[in-house]
């Protein structure tokens, strides 16, 4: 739920949480309700523009970043040599960005069901979309559930899940069936990464993800929890599970000597985030 109120504060009412956000907003700078759902562009004072996609927070110019580089970077730093990597949904094109920033990487799918929420991405954070035209970048607009069903087995180093809550066209990113598809997808090595909701509000969610994961065969997972200011709680998190063995730290010297700058991630960023808070711990012991 959410509302546009008489003194210019936007504010996301979330009802399952117990809790409300708000940002001061300027005007209104665009709604479209695609086949899909309702997007909205707002322009605030103090956090740039801002993406709202039916009533819920999506992207806002000033701190996507630590959603964008957290959900790209520790997985291709935890993989030894990524080439192939598929993004599902990821429709403001920031992860796809991220992921274009590693030069051994050689080609990147996106795949996103809703064709609006890039116009609205190249129009309102044109930032963001700076690398759609990369040669080494595909960008789709179907269904990444059927895709991933189809893709040809073991052709793929490193999926991204950059989804929705699971509500509406993200429903299925969240279950036995997707994860079975991405584990058939990836080599031997490879590494699913999905966001995961926050660990404070939501974590019932979190441990059915995990272990929807390790039963359809990834055999080790690591939850990194991360700041996201304009979501639920301002804690957020990414899970990297990978297929046939286990994870063995990331590569930490390749992290360090980047060509290519962040505003969040770096290796000691990457080496805490591997340091599971006590209560997380706690919530995954059986």
């Amino acid at each position: 739920m959410s509302n546009l109120e008489a003194n210019r504060w936007f504010t996301e009412v979330s009802d399952r949480d117990g809790s409300a956000f708000s940002l001061r907003i300027n005007k209104k700078l665009d709604e479209i309700q695609s086949p899909f759902q309702n997007v909205e562009m707002y322009e605030t004072t103090n956090f740039g523009n801002l993406m709202i996609i039916d009533g819920c927070t999506m992207v806002s110019s000033r701190e996507n970043f630590f959603y964008h580089e957290m959900i790209s970077h520790p997985a291709l730093f935890s993989h030894p040599a990524p080439k192939n990597v598929v993004i599902i949904g990821g429709g403001d094109c920031g992860t796809l960005r991220e992921v274009l920033k590693h030069p051994d990487v050689e080609n990147v799918t996106q795949i996103d069901i809703d064709e609006v929420v890039t116009q609205m991405s190249l129009k309102y954070f044109p930032e963001l979309c700076e690398s759609n035209s990369d040669p080494r970048a595909t960008v789709m607009f179907d269904d990444g559930i059927k895709y991933m069903r189809e893709i040809a087995p073991e052709s793929v180093d490193v999926v991204i899940v950059d989804g929705t809550d699971p509500v509406g066209p993200g429903e299925g990113l969240f279950n036995h069936a997707f994860y079975t598809s991405c584990l058939k997808a990836l080599r031997t090595g490879g590494i699913l990464v999905q966001q995961s909701e926050s660990p404070l509000t939501h974590m019932p969610l979190l441990l059915d993800m995990r272990d929807a994961m390790l039963e359809v065969g990834f055999v080790d997972l690591h939850t990194l929890p991360f700041p996201q200011p304009i979501y639920p709680s301002g804690l957020w998190s990414a899970t990297l599970a990978r297929k046939g063995e286990p994870f063995n730290g990331f590569r930490e010297q390749d992290a360090d000597n980047a060509k290519f700058d962040t505003e969040y991630y770096n290796s000691g960023i990457h080496k805490g985030a591997l340091a599971t808070p006590n209560f997380m711990k706690r919530a995954f012991i059986k």
